[in-house]
């Protein structure tokens, strides 16, 4: 079966930068779009970032871009999200999620295959 496993979170300052992985196994990585979702306390989750098939294309949410990269190695079955300049409204537990066949579309209901998640937290 499809297993999303995240790790990378932790405690960051303000301004600080840390790195998410998202390793998959029980399918074939390179055939999906993969993205990265957020969800804080008491909302919903929203999406941050997705990736293409190949890494060649990308699409971010406008509250992470120019912040957050995300990128895959699909010899590793990984998928990354580099986030800098960290700021306390990023607070929350971040997903991996394998997209259903589709285009990087930002509605979580597209993704069939969700991680565990890993906490950040970023003080002020």
């Amino acid at each position: 079966q499809v297993q999303l496993v995240e790790s990378g979170g932790g405690l960051v300052q303000a301004g600080g930068s840390l790195r998410l992985s998202c390793v998959a196994s029980g399918l074939t990585f390179r055939y999906y779009e993969m993205g990265w979702f957020r969800q804080a306390p008491g909302k919903e989750r929203e999406f941050a970032a997705a990736i293409s098939r190949s890494g060649a294309g990308t699409r971010y949410a406008d509250s992470v871009k120019g912040r957050f990269t995300i990128s895959r190695d699909n010899a590793k079955n990984t998928v990354y999200l580099q986030m800098n300049s960290l700021k306390p409204e990023d607070t929350a537990v971040y997903y991996c999620a394998r997209e259903s066949p589709g285009v990087m579309t930002t509605d979580p209901k597209n993704y069939d295959a969700w991680g565990q998640g890993t906490q950040v937290t970023v003080s002020s």
